[in-house]
């Protein structure tokens, strides 16, 4: 298997405007000119903000608008994109799910992972109902799991993609306040160390009508090692992906096999 380029793109999101955060991606992506078969992740709903107003902003009411320009963009460069979306499957006045939504470079859907782990603290809890399930697809045999900001505090939830579905990678889009931006710096590395896994942590920076974000975007290795990160400004960071580092670290340091799977439960099949 051969190095693979991973890109994590971190931008300050118009509120509720998806036409205008699609030019912004697009315009980090003629900069970045990533090589074919790359993948390239972007934050939690990249394209409307942190927003609460399901109705309004869900693919449903807006023609699909934000998975289709991520399957465009997929196809058009030969990439994966790891985008986001809102989708409202049960009617207007409905709670929505908060997805991370993956194109393959044919611009075929090949992953879709809803939020586990809505934050009751920011209310998401009322616009938004919890996933049930991990998800997970292969970027050229590495096993990838997308997952999204506030489960970056559940790591029962992180161990089980290891356990059960041999994850090697995270990608986690975000839009962690600079409140508690430590943690988020903290919390990557730590799941990184931990799955001895591959994590690409994704976060917004810039202000929307309630919160401010710094950042903080990272790349970390499967030992914990950081070797890309971002500051508090718009950037994209990218760093080569050995495809073998997760499972030879895994080999010498054999901590996972000390896991005590019925210890997890069943929560997720």
């Amino acid at each position: 298997m051969s190095s693979l380029m991973v890109y994590a793109t971190q931008f300050d999101i118009a509120w509720e405007d998806k036409s205008a955060n699609h030019r912004r991606v697009e315009g980090l992506l003629d900069l970045a000119d990533p090589p074919a078969g790359s993948l390239i992740v972007l934050p939690e709903l990249f394209d409307v903000g942190f927003s609460m107003d399901v109705d309004r902003m869900s693919e449903e009411a807006t023609n699909e608008q934000s998975e289709n320009w991520c399957s465009t963009i997929a196809r058009r460069l030969g990439v994966y994109v790891q985008g986001a979306s809102i989708r409202q499957r049960d009617g207007k006045g409905s709670r929505g799910t908060n997805n991370a939504v993956v194109f393959d470079p044919a611009g075929h859907e090949v992953c879709r992972y809803e939020k586990v782990f809505p934050f009751s603290g920011s209310r998401e809890t009322e616009a938004y109902r919890g996933g049930q399930r991990l998800a997970t697809f292969d970027w050229n045999g590495m096993r990838v799991c997308p997952l999204i900001c506030y489960d970056l505090r559940f790591p029962e939830l992180w161990r089980l993609a290891v356990l059960d579905h041999g994850v090697e990678m995270f990608t986690i889009g975000a839009s962690w306040p600079a409140v508690r931006h430590g943690h988020w710096l903290r919390l990557l590395e730590a799941r990184a160390i931990e799955n001895q896994a591959w994590v690409v942590g994704v976060n917004r920076c810039g202000q929307d009508p309630n919160l401010g974000y710094k950042g903080g975007s990272r790349i970390i290795d499967p030992q914990g090692k950081v070797l890309a990160e971002a500051d508090a400004h718009t950037e994209m960071i990218h760093h080569v992906v050995d495809p073998c580092a997760a499972s030879a670290w895994r080999g010498a340091f054999a901590a996972l096999k000390d896991a005590r799977r019925e210890m997890l439960g069943g929560l997720l099949g």
